[in-house]
Order: structure tokens, then C-alpha cells, then sequence
């Protein structure tokens, strides 16, 4: 029998809704943006209410497109890291404080000092880092007294947005492992981390696993999004666990390649890594949308970021002639690269180092420059440079014991042909692209329909509605050449991290 299930994810700068059948496909979409609000340096954040009025929009404009009212159950996939205070109405009394926004440092710093950074680590499996949402609930209670007192319970956009849709506060597990204040092994907030920073559990919602569910859909949320007021809602999870479940990353072996503007590489564990490796390498470990499961992930600050940048620095005669004759920009200059590896070589550290340094005083740098250097060979040096970093994590991520010879990829790279071969040269890894590319919300979407039945497990709903699409497998040649010029990266920040280091330290001297 078909049926119709929707999956809705809740992004950093947009959101967006689709509606599913039982075998995956999408009958109907919606999308909307948002803004980021920066007052401060390093400050970012985020209207709640205008993000719930937008989701409300998307879902509206989901089941319009689809045609289909009788959607029987709802899940969310939802941005990692953002604190919102409420109160009892459900009322945020202060903007979301997003994962972007690092103004806790001094919180973060005190987490290490009083519980140690590694022993917070094996209890949350998150190590002290400003990201976190535990560290913004300190600051607002060291910063914003009043806010802080009247404040019934501090959510992340899964447990607000749980609450707008069905009154019920509750946070899914995969979310509160994301916070910094969740036992792993309880499978409960941490009595041990909280005392510690003086914070009370009241303050957090129910946590409950993944595909629990919360109950039929408000009344008034169903009329404004035009669904049966039957459907259920249903506990989602973080958005790169529920892209990696949409994706079909459902053991070990395979990890997904989700190339956005940043780049994040994530797998699934067995069971929780919690390793002194896992800790210097900045790897969280954190409950998987998969039952009994765990989630890892590498980062790369810049991903399709530093592409855009040198579009837009670099290229604007080939932008206006790809605009002119209906070509999309960067097809248009990857189109031009040269075949094998660029004879320069870039460090991609243009908004610091991600993992396994996590270096902010990094910078990027290009170096074998000569008078022969083509501007294409600095668009293939860039395009390589991602893909060392790459490599260098799933390296490390294999001398954790967990080997990946799989990638599926989403994002804008997952467009290009080109760059996915490179991909597969680079890390000898089978690279291999989905049908359905919005992954984050075919995963929502595969949690509710297991939550109702509509399959006997998450196995069986990726097997029935995951397809994969195209395969490309490590060129030999190609790889034997990467090989030796890898050899040549792994040198570059060790050769350069002493001098960017000075060199943002005498940055600052001069804006002193």
C-alpha cells in the first residue's frame, strides 16, 4: 500500500519540506531562507519564531505541490547546536544562539577546568568547545540574568520545534548527545556535568530515542499546513545523522560526503569511539537516528565556500559568458582544469583549519607559483586541496578502527563529474551519488514512516527507498600520481602553522 510521510529540515540559512511516497519519491517540495542576525564578532544569531513561521511555509507549500492531505506521519531533521530559551508558553525570550556563535569561550574553558576535557568527553562523547550548547546556557546564565531565571527550558530547534507541533517538550537523542550535558551510557542528562556547572536537568526537555512518537499534530498546525489532523509527529534527529540515514550510511564502511558549504565527511559507529585519538582529533561521538547506533564526523570549514570565493575574486568574465550562454558558473571553470594533478598546491585554511587540527590562527596559502601558473591550475590545486583534507581524516578516522571504503556524496560536488572522479583518485575510495539528493529529508521522512509501520525497520526503509546513482571507482594511474603528491600535503601545515601563527599574531598587533 502507499502512503505519504514528510520529512522537513531545518537548515542554518534556510529550511525546506518534502513530501514522500513508501518508495522514496518526492511528490512535493518547499523552500524557504532565512537570515543569520551578527551583532558581535563571532556572535551569531537566529529569529525562532521567523524560523517556525518558515517551516510552517515549506510544509504548506509541500502539500500543496503534492496534492496529498493524507500524510499519515511527520519527522524533522534539524540544525546541530542552537540554545533557545523559552518559557512555559513555548515563547522564545532571546534570539537562538547558534553552533556559529563562539561568544561562550570563557565557558568553555571553565567546562575544561572543572570536569577535564577528556572526562567530559568519555561521558558526552563531546569535548569543551563554545560550539556547544551547554556552554551558551552558562553564558546566558552568567550574562543574562533575567533571562536565565524566567526560562523554563532551554531547547535546541528539535525540541522547540517538537513542542510548536505537538505540545509535547521532548528532545531525541541523537540532539541532546550533541549538547555537551548527555551520559552516553545513562542515556539521560548528565547529573555529574550539570552539578558541576550548576545547572538543574528541569531546564531540558524528556530525552527520548529517534522515531518516538510524540502524538497527533496540533490542530491549528495541521489547518495552516493543510494536513489530516491524524498525522503524527515524530522524533527526528540532527541533520547529518538523518542525511547520513537518507543516504543509506547505515554501518560501517561507508561514510557520506555531504559538500556543501562547508564539507563534512560522517560515518556510523557500532558502538561509542571515545579514544584519546577521537579527542586531539576533534571527532565527537554522539547517538546515531539508527537505534544502538553512533555518528561521527570530520570537518572542513571551506568546502564549496572556497570555490565561491575564487569565482567570485577571479572569474567574472567567464561568470558574465556562463550567464550569457545559460552554462552554471562553475561547470564553466571546472570545465577548464587541467587532466591530473595541479602543479600548485593549496592549503585550504582560509577560515582556519578543521579537524584534526581545528587550528583558528591557520591561514590558506597557495605555494609552487611560477610565471607558468594558469589560473586553472590554482581552480584544480583548490579542488585537490579539499580532497588531501579528506584523505587526512579518513586516515586518521581508520587508525580510530573505522576503515571507510565507501563515500556517498550530496551537496554541490555531488553535480559534478569531474570532481567526483577526483574524489575517488584521491582517496582510493568508491565514490557514489543518490537519486535523491536531499538526504536530510528522505532521512526524516524514513524515521516517521518506520515510527508508523510503514516499515519494519530503518534497514528496510533504506533498502526500499535509498537508490543509489552513479559509480565512480579510483582511476589507477591517477591514484598512484595523488599518492606521491599527498605525500607533498601532509608536509604543508606542519611547514606553515609557526608562521600563520606570527602572522596572525602580528595581525593583531596592528589593529591593536
Amino acid at each position: 500500500m502507499i502512503v505519504y510521510v514528510m520529512g522537513v529540515d531545518i537548515g542554518t540559512t534556510g529550511c525546506k519540506a518534502l513530501v514522500f511516497d513508501t518508495e522514496g519519491e518526492v511528490l512535493g517540495s518547499g523552500f524557504k531562507e532565512y537570515g543569520i542576525i551578527c551583532p558581535r564578532a563571532n556572535w551569531a544569531e537566529q529569529d525562532p519564531e521567523q524560523v517556525w513561521q518558515y517551516a510552517q511555509d515549506v510544509m504548506a507549500q509541500a502539500v500543496a505541490e503534492s496534492g496529498r492531505k493524507d500524510i499519515i506521519a511527520i519527522s524533522l531533521s534539524v540544525q546541530g547546536d542552537a540554545i533557545i530559551p523559552i518559557d512555559k508558553k513555548g515563547r522564545p525570550l532571546y534570539n537562538a544562539l547558534l553552533g556559529m556563535d563562539y561568544r561562550s569561550w570563557e565557558q568553555a574553558q571553565a567546562c575544561a577546568q572543572v570536569i577535564g576535557g577528556q572526562k567530559l568527553f568519555r561521558i558526552t562523547g563531546m569535548r569543551p568547545h563554545p560550539i556547544n550548547s551547554l556552554t551558551k546556557i552558562m553564558w546566558l546564565k552568567q550574562n543574562e540574568h533575567d533571562i536565565y531565571n524566567t526560562t523554563w527550558k532551554f531547547t535546541t530547534y528539535a525540541d522547540f520545534l517538537l513542542l510548536k507541533l505537538t505540545g509535547v517538550a521532548a528532545i531525541d537523542y541523537s540532539m541532546a548527545s550533541r549538547t555537551m550535558a548527555f551520559d552516553l551510557e545513562l542515556r539521560d542528562w548528565s547529573g555529574e556535568v550539570l552539578t558541576a556547572v550548576d545547572i538543574g536537568k528541569a531546564v531540558f526537555s524528556k530525552a527520548v530515542p529517534s522515531g518516538t512518537v510524540l502524538g497527533p499534530i496540533l490542530q491549528q498546525v495541521a489547518e495552516r499546513v493543510g494536513v489530516s489532523q491524524k498525522a503524527v509527529v515524530v522524533a527526528g534527529g540532527h541533520d547529518q545523522a538523518c542525511a547520513a540515514l537518507g543516504a543509506g550510511v547505515i554501518d560501517e564502511n561507508i561514510a557520506l560526503d555531504s559538500h556543501g558549504t562547508a564539507e563534512v565527511v560522517s560515518t556510523t559507529l557500532i558502538q561509542p569511539v571515545l579514544t584519546d585519538l577521537m579527542y586531539d582529533s576533534f571527532y565527537p561521538c554522539y547517538y546515531h537516528v539508527i537505534p544502538d547506533r553512533f555518528f561521527t564526523f570530520a570537518l572542513n570549514h571551506v568546502g564549496g565556500i572556497l570555490l565561491q570565493w575564487y569565482r567570485d575574486q577571479f572569474e567574472a568574465a567567464e561568470v558574465s559568458e556562463a550567464k550569457a550562454t545559460g552554462v552554471d558558473s562553475y561547470e564553466a571553470i571546472i570545465g577548464r582544469i587541467p587532466r591530473g594533478p595541479s602543479p600548485v598546491m593549496v592549503m585550504p585554511h582560509f577560515n582556519g583549519s578543521g579537524t584534526p587540527w581545528c587550528d583558528t590562527r591557520s591561514r590558506g596559502a597557495i605555494v609552487g607559483l611560477t610565471l607558468a601558473t594558469t589560473r586553472h591550475d590554482i581552480v584544480k590545486g583548490i579542488m585537490e586541496s579539499l580532497t588531501y583534507e579528506m584523505r587526512m581524516n579518513l586516515e586518521i578516522l581508520d587508525q580510530a578502527g573505522l576503515s571507510i571504503k565507501y563515500l556517498r556524496c550530496v551537496g554541490g560536488a555531488a553535480r559534478s563529474p569531474v570532481w567526483l572522479q577526483l574524489k575517488a583518485d584521491i582517496t582510493g575510495c568508491q565514490v557514489t551519488t543518490l537519486q535523491t539528493r536531499e538526504a536530510a529529508c528522505l532521512g526524516a521522512a524514513l524515521i516517521a514512516g518506520t515510527a508508523v509501520g510503514v516499515y519494519k525497520t530503518l534497514s528496510e526503509a533504506v533498502e526500499i527507498a535509498v537508490v543509489l546513482d552513479k559509480v565512480y571507482s579510483p582511476a589507477m594511474k591517477m591514484n598512484e600520481q595523488y599518492d606521491k603528491r599527498y605525500e607533498l600535503y601532509q608536509k604543508l601545515y606542519p611547514a606553515l602553522r609557526e608562521f600563520n601563527h606570527e602572522l596572525v599574531n602580528a595581525e593583531g598587533i596592528r589593529r591593536q
